[in-house]
């Protein structure tokens, strides 16, 4: 069953592109080594550029813990937790309903 789950966080303003950079790099990276994550996307505020949400579908748990325990997640967390303000969010979520 797949799993559902986003990740909300804030980078600190001089750090922005930076984080872009490594977002970029991280979903390159899981594109070429992670089969089992079936959707990540990673979507940027409107009105606060500095403000970003990831939405990610797992085919099912050892998907999702081979993202967890992949090299790629430790590189990019590397990069990007240092530059949060308040860390980073994580829920999942249930299907309800999709087209």
């Amino acid at each position: 069953m797949p799993i559902f789950q986003t990740a909300r966080f804030k980078v600190k303003p001089e750090s922005r592109e930076k984080c872009e950079q490594a977002i970029r790099e991280f979903i390159e990276y899981i594109k070429a080594n992670e089969p089992g994550t079936l959707r990540y996307s990673s979507l940027q505020q409107a009105d606060d550029p500095t403000m970003f949400m990831h939405f990610f579908i797992f085919a099912d748990e050892a998907a999702r813990g081979k993202h967890r325990t992949s090299e790629g997640v430790k590189r990019f967390t590397s990069v990007l937790y240092p530059e949060t303000i308040d860390g980073v969010e994580f829920a999942e979520y249930a299907m309800v309903a999709t087209t």
